[in-house]
């Protein structure tokens, strides 16, 4: 107690609100300083943003419509020891654990979203899908 006040732990809510008032008083119109001194900081400070909320979900799925994404149509796995893959050879079959005629699993980023069959369009292969893998169903096959 050296300049006669007592030392006592300063209050975090305190710094909080001389914070948000030093921020409003800062930023804060000459006009809408008059009706912020009737409220407190606080309610000044945590305003809707009006204008983005109005922009809706159109804008926010364009976003997002360029990302590249890595799509991966997968007919089987399997598991081969190191000796058997050192002796593949051209015209060597590796077994898959897929069956023929079984829909083969279509994958975005390594996560199955679908499963389809294959087709031939114009010389090229492509994948009719069949089933799309619903969110609660992608989880119980992660808990299989």
């Amino acid at each position: 107690m050296t300049d006669g006040k007592e030392d006592k732990p300063a209050d975090p809510m305190d710094d909080w609100a001389s914070a948000l008032a030093e921020q409003t008083s800062a930023t804060a119109a000459p006009a809408a300083a008059t009706t912020a001194a009737a409220t407190p900081a606080a309610a000044t400070v945590f305003q809707p943003l009006e204008r983005e909320a109005s922009s809706g979900f159109h804008n926010d799925i364009e976003m997002i419509l360029d990302i590249p994404v890595q799509l991966t149509v997968e007919l089987g796995r399997t598991k081969v020891p190191i000796k058997s893959l050192l002796q593949l050879a051209q015209g060597s079959v590796v077994e898959l654990d897929g069956l023929a005629g079984e829909p083969m699993d279509v994958l975005v980023n390594g996560y199955l979203i679908a499963q389809g069959e294959v087709v031939v369009v114009n010389d090229k292969f492509g994948i009719r899908l069949t089933d799309i893998i619903t969110p609660s169903e992608r989880i119980r096959k992660l808990n299989k």
